[in-house]
């Protein structure tokens, strides 16, 4: 397997193997998975060179959420949600002496300056970029004048304040629009729902607030695909669809982690398992006792049946996952900080691109730089 950047915020090497089966199905999707690690600071792309499972890793403060809508991407970050753009322009060069070797290059474009909410879910939908404002509890839209703009909170949270009082962490939307959220608790005293959390957690019909499902294991990543709500039971690290009518559940497959994370490519869900490092919040849940070995790692699930088809595994180095998001029609991406000279170097604008680099700059005559 191929990689840069194999380091986490330590400096401990991160280290990863892929079965063979994995390989095979992300050179079969034509395209590639971003993946958020937030314990190990570090935004991850997953691709396929042509010959093997390709990994690159760019650090960024405490990543969380991230979604993708054609060729912008958004990035929550500890104290800024980002928003990067795909320059497709620009990527095949983005290394002078190794052209083509990438087909997309995310470039930091802008920031909501957002300072620490605790944001999980963000997506992008009607009114701008939602964020899952994890310390206030509450739905809210980004702000270009505060540092959000409240939009819904549960009805069973009295008021909003930073005190993270029922653990608001998920999102699903339909058709642009807020349409269940999960919490892992019904509570309304801050860290309340810590207290319940193996069987405190629920789902919440948006905008009414009714619970549509409950009982839940510290339930994360609700998703709407294919005409069906689907949602991680991540303390007994299970993947359950959900029969929103009735509400009930259908456990489709349990894998050897506290899960977080999930995308849809087609009939196959891309799942996130993270081990468990802190005791204090996610020790005694069932997913512990179920399974002598957590893994730190991304499974490819078949829908039809609920058989693991493939998975990406960090064997060291990383030991917590939070978002995963899927990239269609493109094999080797890269991505960038805003402290990395490269994005200084690229200028984009709707007609064109340019690399303006020491290497293809023309000398102007001090009369025309100003000099």
């Amino acid at each position: 397997m191929a990689g840069e950047g194999l380091t986490d915020n330590s400096g401990e090497v991160i280290s990863c193997t892929a079965s063979e089966t994995f390989g095979s199905w992300l050179a079969s999707v034509s395209g590639s998975l971003a993946i958020t690690t937030y314990q190990a600071g570090k935004v991850a792309l997953v691709g396929w060179n042509g010959r093997q499972v390709s990994l690159l890793l760019r650090h960024f403060e405490k990543p969380l959420g991230i979604t993708v809508h054609g060729s912008q991407m958004a990035l929550a970050t500890r104290h800024e949600v980002l928003l990067l753009a795909n320059a497709s322009l620009l990527a095949p060069n983005f290394l002078e002496n190794q052209p083509g070797r990438y087909d997309a290059l995310y470039l930091p474009r802008g920031a909501y300056f957002t300072g620490d909410l605790n944001v999980h879910d963000v997506a992008f939908g009607a009114g701008g970029l939602w964020l899952v404002n994890t310390r206030f509890c509450c739905l809210s839209l980004s702000s270009d004048q505060f540092s959000f703009a409240p939009q819904w909170k549960p009805p069973f949270v009295s008021e909003i304040v930073p005190e993270d009082r029922c653990h608001l962490n998920g999102v699903a939307m339909i058709d642009g629009h807020p349409r269940y959220v999960t919490c892992l608790g019904e509570t309304d005293t801050p860290g309340g729902w810590r207290k319940g959390k193996a069987v405190g957690g629920v789902i919440l019909d948006y905008p009414g607030g009714e619970v549509v499902v409950g009982g839940l294991c510290m339930p994360h990543s609700p998703r709407w695909h294919d005409g069906q709500l689907w949602v991680l039971n991540s303390g007994k690290g299970e993947l359950l669809r959900v029969d929103t009518k009735h509400g009930t559940t259908e456990v489709v497959c349990t894998l050897p982690g506290y899960l977080r994370g999930l995308c849809f490519v087609g009939p196959y869900a891309v799942i996130g398992l993270c081990q468990i490092r802190e005791k204090h919040i996610f020790g005694g849940l069932p997913i512990g006792e179920r399974f002598e070995r957590l893994q730190c790692a991304v499974a490819v699930v078949d829908l039809r049946n609920g058989g693991t088809i493939g998975t990406f595994e960090f064997t060291s180095g990383c030991q917590e996952l939070f978002e995963i998001q899927f990239l269609p029609g493109i094999r080797q991406p890269m991505i960038l900080n805003t402290q990395q000279p490269a994005t200084r170097e690229a200028f984009t604008a709707p007609a064109f691109s340019y690399w303006l680099r020491p290497s293809n700059e023309i000398p102007l005559p001090d009369a025309e730089t100003g000099g």
